[in-house]
């Protein structure tokens, strides 16, 4: 639960840079992992079954993030939130 609130925490504090928003993404996937094994521990297979599965989504997911960022670099020349505007009619 802690490493959920510091996520939020860390998405809500680091609103300047794309990259540095997608690592506190990461610890909150990270939370819930570790939530799936302190459920598992009650004799439980799926707990254990989804703790193996959260880590390969969180690396496709990862993965597909850091080739958007690697790709809004080379057009627009930063990553910074204020200069990406998504929604353009």
């Amino acid at each position: 639960m802690i490493i959920s609130i510091l996520g939020i925490r860390g998405i809500l504090l680091n609103r300047r840079n794309i990259l540095i928003m997608s690592m506190p993404i990461e610890s909150m996937l990270l939370a819930v992992n570790l939530n799936f094994l302190v459920f598992s521990a009650l004799d439980d297979m799926m707990g254990q079954s989804f703790a193996s599965l959260v880590p390969t989504v969180a690396a496709a997911e990862f993965s597909i993030g850091l080739a958007i960022f690697v790709i809004t670099f080379r057009v627009r020349g930063t990553i910074a939130v204020e200069s990406i505007n998504f929604i353009q009619g």
